[in-house]
This record gives structure tokens, C-alpha cells and sequence, in this order.
């Protein structure tokens, strides 16, 4: 164990490892924080098996880490034992405060709610361990605003987050709107915290009868005149437009009915029946006690399938872009306003456009189906907006809609990467490039960026990190050169990437290079046929001196040649030149021919391997080469060779073992082999 957030010094001691015996081990540690990433986070000291760390921990990070000790034995290097398993836990320390899953909250409230009646439920999270008391938040109101017609007209559940009416009095004519300020605290409210905002509506229900504005009336209307209004009864309602009348009545047409139809929709659910007292008065001068008459009627509100509401409409989840396949994002939940109806509500995705999510119909639970990418173009403003719905099992099915929206938080997965692919400089007191480096994740995790030279580049170039300026270290060669470029992130995530560079012949700012500009890749097929062309060229020069010395051999050492012991005859030549003349005339063909093809860039080379055909084994006869004539010669009388004449005077020689022949005298300045 260890815990996070250590303050050093760096590297600092963690723990021992040591192998019972008396010859000497190295030891050598593998695992994710040593040889992987996050690579050099662990050593261990090859000869004393001492671990240590060396940089801070982080638990909300990594909270475990799982290595392996390989003990090997130092004079040949195999292994001692099989690699031990050492378990770090990280632990966990206070240091990340709680976070509201959203930064504001909305709800609503009637005014005719009463003292326990839940408004909504504010929800806070924390990074640190869940099994401590780093992790356990409370709940608290700091402020309300207004204070009327109390201070504390609302409280919340420190444990829950449900915020709840304390006491009756809210009037929605007289204050429509209240804003609180919550804090969420952990260590079970003694440790760090953080605030959101709340805003609570008031709505408004039919609690104030209609009232005549005047209670007394005069009025005159001219004589003879028919069809003049008289006057007209003004009422005032203070309650909200739509709330309450429910009916109106007319006089029919031929005026001896009354018609009452519905003002507005009803609601089964609100009053199932209504119950109505209808007056019906004489428009003609009434003699008697009584001039009006009246009826009672029940309207009975028959009940009709009615779509499930999400709640909220707008449902708001946070999640960061690497969140493991299968993990939860949120849970919806539905309302059904049919209390009288033993339905069920399942849920359903109706547009996913990337494809993220998956959705339990039963449950309602939102988690994660493909990998999340806070840069892709389905994102606005760090949100992936989905359409969700919400449907009955009703004979006569209705269906509610309602949108998830899900904010992603950036992970650093993408590598900066420069946007140019070449640049020009001049060769003389160059101006140095600006490089254009692009990384779509969020701010945290780009610039500043770092830019290095791989490579025998670091010799001849530079590269200033804080501009990201280009330039070349000493006086270059004109033309193209590829560069090797690492770029690192602020979080140190880094990419390769190559730049051609033309360096051209001028000088200061570049304004027009004067050698044909090309692109630098297309000189790499030119530049690999010069090459072989090269070492086609040497090959048939080396073959010509070959051949060319060859040649001077055999005319060196020609066939010696008999004694002249008879006569010689002289013949006249017919004509041709002589073998020396020839060969040279083969020799200039060849060389105008090699001359031809390296003029030529487009000549392959058509030097092959060439293979020939197996053509079977050998004869069932002996070879020439075979025949053995060593043992014979010692059984054969080869004097008679002596008297076959000068002309086999040589074998005579050779199979007699006679006298040389003095060969100066024929052949002068030659020796004869023997």
C-alpha cells in the first residue's frame, strides 16, 4: 500500500525485494508502470531488490497496479524462479471535491403544495475511493431567494439530494419563481465542497373564484331601437389564464335549449366527474314569485389511454469518452398519467446517429454500446444529443418522447499532428518556418506543444518549442530533405510525423525558389533507378576488364608450336583483319552500348538469374574426364613413339621422359609450360 499524492523526495523507498540466497541475482521488473505505460513509474535496483516509485500516485487514475519481480541469475543470465506478483494499492487521500452532474437544476412546484411534498433531487458525485468517507457527500440549502413568505420555504435531504416544501403559503400571483443555492460537501459534510444553483417554479392552480368587477350597475339605451346592447358584465380571475372553467353555455338556436360544451381538455385523472348547477332564466317579463329555474347535472369524464411522460423531458448525463464498453451512463424514468390503469412503460432509442448508446427497455438503463469520441462531428459542444421514447403496453399503445442528452468529457486520445507537408527555406540567413500543429481534443490537453528532430536530423536542423519554428542549423545542399518530427501534447502524448523540406538558392525570406520545384517523393523512384543504373554500369565494366585481360592471356601464351623440321609453307592472307581487331571492335560495340543505357533513365536493368532446365542424370557410360590411364602407363612400351618422325617427336617426349627440346631457338621470348 501507498498512498497517493506523495510529496518525496522522489524516487523514494517502497519495499524490499529479496531472493534467500547466497548467489548473486539481478532483478528485473516488468508491468504497467514499469516497462508499460506509464513506463518508468517503478524501478527496482537490479542488485539490492529495492523498489521504489519515483513521481507522485494518483488513485483516481490508477488505483491498483500489478507487477511482476523476475529474479535472474547475474553470471548467465536464466531465470532463478518464476516472476513473483507484487499488488500496489494506491491509497486514497481527500483530494478531489464533489461535482453536481449538472451546474444548474430546474424543477417545479404548485402553489398549493403542502409541507413534505417532494420538488426534485439534486445529485453530486466524487472521484475519491467510494469505500471512505472521501466520497461521502451531504447535502445542504446555503441561500434562498426571496425569502418571503419564509426563509426556509424549502429544505433538502443531506443523504439523498431530494429537495422538498417545508410549509404551505406559496402563491404563485405574488412570487412565481425561487432560486437556491445548494452545497454538496463530502467527508460526510466536513470536507471539500462545491455549490450549484437551483430555480424552482411555482405553478399556479384554480384557487380564486371569479369576481363581478362591479357589483352595482346603471345604464340607458335610446328608444326604438332594437338589438342595441345594453350593458355588459365585467368579471376577474386572479388565478392564471386556463385554469378552471371547464364549460360554457349558450342559448340554442331556436332558444328554447341550452347548449354546454367543454371550455378546455379535461383530465380523468384530476376529476373524474363533475357535477353542475345550470340557471335558466325568462327573457320576457316573469310574473310570478320565481323568475328563474335550475338543473343539476353530473358529467362523468370517461378515461382514455394517455402517453407516459419522461421526467424530466430533458434528461442530462455526463460521462467521460472512454468509458468502458457496457458502462452505465444514466437511468430514464416515466411517469404514466394513467393511475387507473395497470400498464407497463418500456423505453426505446429512437435516433442514436452514432451509435454510442444502448438502452435496457425494461429498466431504462443507458449504457455504453460502441466507444464514445468526444471529437466526432455527432458532437456539439462537448454534447451527444439522443432521442429517447417512452411507450405503454396498452391495447391502444401511447407513446412519450423525451431527449438524453450526454456530455462527454475529453480524454486525451488524440496525437497533435503538423498540417503541413512540406516547407521551403532558403539557404542563406533562412526566416524560420512557422509549423501548424492541430490536436482536436479539448484545451487541457493540447498546447502547449513540444516538437523534436529524430534521428541524424538533429545535426543539421532546429526547432524552437516555444514558436515551433523550423529552421536549418548550417549552410544545406540545394533540394528536398525529409525531416523525422515527434510532437508531444501538453500531456505528453506524442506522434511521428515527416516533413519534406526544399531548401533553395536565396536568401532571407523564401519569395520564389529558382530550382523546378516537385514534389520530393517523386524523386525517390528517379534517385533509386540512378543508383542501379550505377551498379549496372560497374558490373559491365568489371565483366569487359575480364574479359579485356583474358583476351591479352591467351594471346601471351598461345599453343606452342612444333620444331620446324620440315618444310613451311606461307600462305597469303585472303583478306580480314587480324584477331586483335576484331576483339577491339567487339569492345567498342560494347562500350557505345553501355553508354547508350546510362544516357537512357528509363533503361531497366536486365541482368536476371537465369535457370535452366534439370536435364537428367548421367550417362550409363564413363566420361572422358573418367577414364584412368595412371595404371596402364607403367604396363606400355611408348619407345616406338622415338621413330614415328619429328611431328610426334613432343609426345614422344612427354611419354619417354626424353631431353626438352630447346624451344628459344623456335619460339623466341616464349617458355614452354610444362
Amino acid at each position: 500500500f501507498f498512498p497517493e499524492n506523495d510529496n518525496g523526495p522522489f524516487p523514494k523507498y517502497m519495499v524490499k525485494v529479496r531472493r534467500g540466497t547466497d548467489v548473486e541475482i539481478n532483478y528485473r521488473l516488468t508491468g504497467p508502470g514499469a516497462d508499460e505505460p506509464p513506463q518508468g513509474l517503478f524501478t527496482v535496483n537490479r542488485r539490492t531488490g529495492v523498489l521504489q516509485v519515483t513521481q507522485p500516485l494518483d488513485r483516481e487514475k490508477i488505483h491498483t497496479y500489478t507487477l511482476w519481480v523476475h529474479a535472474i541469475y547475474a553470471h548467465h543470465g536464466d531465470k532463478a524462479e518464476e516472476p513473483m506478483e507484487l499488488t500496489i494499492h494506491v491509497i486514497d487521500q481527500n483530494d478531489d471535491k464533489p461535482e453536481f452532474t449538472q451546474s444548474s437544476f430546474y424543477g417545479t412546484v404548485s402553489e398549493s403544495a403542502i409541507a413534505g411534498d417532494a420538488v426534485m433531487q439534486i445529485t453530486a458525485t466524487d472521484r475519491d475511493d467510494p469505500d471512505t468517507d472521501h466520497a461521502m457527500i451531504k447535502y445542504e440549502i446555503v441561500s434562498q431567494t426571496p425569502e418571503v413568505p419564509s426563509k426556509d420555504m424549502f429544505a433538502i435531504n443531506p443523504l439523498s439530494g431530494v429537495v422538498s416544501v417545508t410549509r404551505g403559503g406559496l402563491d404563485r400571483e405574488a412570487l412565481w419563481e425561487y432560486a437556491l443555492i445548494v452545497e454538496a460537501r463530502d467527508m460526510n459534510g466536513d470536507g471539500l465542497s462545491t455549490t450549484c444553483s437551483v430555480v424552482i417554479t411555482v405553478t399556479d392552480s384554480n384557487d380564486h373564484a371569479p369576481q363581478f368587477s362591479n357589483a352595482s350597475a346603471s345604464a340607458s339605451v335610446s328608444e326604438n331601437k332594437a338589438g342595441v346592447e345594453v350593458f355588459r358584465f365585467r368579471v376577474t380571475d386572479e388565478d392564471e389564464l386556463g385554469s378552471g372553467g371547464h364549460f360554457r353555455i349558450s342559448t340554442g338556436p331556436d332558444r328554447m335549449e341550452g347548449v354546454l360544451t367543454t371550455a378546455k381538455e379535461l383530465d380523468f385523472e384530476s376529476a373524474p366527474f363533475y357535477i353542475l348547477l345550470v340557471v335558466v332564466t325568462n327573457e320576457a317579463t316573469f310574473v310570478g314569485p320565481v323568475s328563474t329555474s335550475t338543473a343539476t347535472l353530473t358529467v362523468t369524464v370517461e378515461d382514455r389511454n394517455e402517453p407516459p411522460m419522461l421526467a424530466p423531458s430533458k434528461i442530462h448525463a455526463t460521462v467521460p469518452e472512454n468509458a468502458a464498453l457496457g458502462s452505465s451512463v444514466t437511468y430514464l424514468r416515466a411517469i404514466d398519467p394513467d393511475t387507473a390503469r395497470a400498464t407497463r412503460i418500456w423505453f426505446k432509442l429512437l435516433s442514436d446517429a452514432a451509435g454510442w448508446l444502448s438502452l435496457d427497455q425494461h429498466t431504462g438503463r443507458v449504457s455504453v454500446r460502441n466507444g464514445l469520441d468526444r471529437e466526432s462531428h455527432f458532437v456539439q459542444d462537448d454534447r451527444y444529443s439522443v432521442l429517447v421514447l417512452a411507450y405503454d403496453n396498452d391495447t391502444v399503445p401511447e407513446t412519450g418522447t423525451g431527449t438524453l442528452i450526454v456530455t462527454l468529457l475529453d480524454v486525451n486520445d488524440h496525437a497533435p499532428v503538423i498540417q503541413q507537408r512540406s516547407i521551403s527555406l532558403c539557404d542563406t540567413d533562412p526566416v524560420p518556418v512557422q509549423l501548424d500543429i492541430e490536436d482536436p481534443d479539448s484545451p487541457g490537453n493540447t498546447a502547449p506543444f513540444t516538437v523534436e528532430l529524430q534521428g541524424q536530423h538533429r545535426l543539421h536542423w532546429n526547432i524552437h518549442t516555444n514558436s515551433s519554428n523550423i529552421l536549418d542549423e548550417r549552410r544545406m545542399a540545394l533540394g528536398w530533405s525529409t525531416l523525422l518530427l515527434r510532437v508531444y501534447d501538453t500531456r505528453l502524448l506524442y506522434q511521428d510525423s515527416t516533413l519534406a523540406v526544399e531548401v533553395c538558392q536565396c536568401e532571407g525570406a523564401l519569395i520564389s525558389c529558382t530550382m523546378p520545384r516537385s514534389d520530393p517523393l517523386q524523386h525517390e523512384p528517379s534517385h533509386l533507378a540512378l543508383a542501379l543504373g550505377a551498379v549496372f554500369a560497374l558490373l559491365l565494366l568489371l565483366l569487359l576488364f575480364i574479359l579485356r585481360r583474358r583476351k591479352r592471356l591467351k594471346e601471351d601464351v598461345a599453343l606452342l608450336k612444333d620444331p620446324p623440321r620440315d618444310n613451311i609453307c606461307c600462305y597469303d592472307e585472303e583478306g580480314g583483319g587480324e584477331d586483335d581487331q576484331v576483339s577491339a571492335s567487339d569492345n567498342n560495340s560494347v562500350l557505345l552500348n553501355l553508354a547508350a543505357a546510362d544516357a537512357d533513365p528509363c533503361a531497366p536493368p536486365y541482368d536476371s538469374l537465369l535457370v535452366f532446365d534439370f536435364e537428367g542424370a548421367g550417362s550409363e557410360a564413363d566420361s572422358l574426364s573418367s577414364l584412368d590411364s595412371s595404371d596402364s602407363e607403367r604396363d606400355q612400351d611408348f619407345g616406338p613413339l622415338l621413330d614415328w618422325g619429328p611431328g610426334f617427336g613432343r609426345l614422344a617426349d612427354m611419354y619417354t621422359g626424353g631431353m626438352d627440346d630447346n624451344d628459344d631457338d623456335t619460339l623466341p621470348g616464349k617458355t614452354e609450360w610444362v
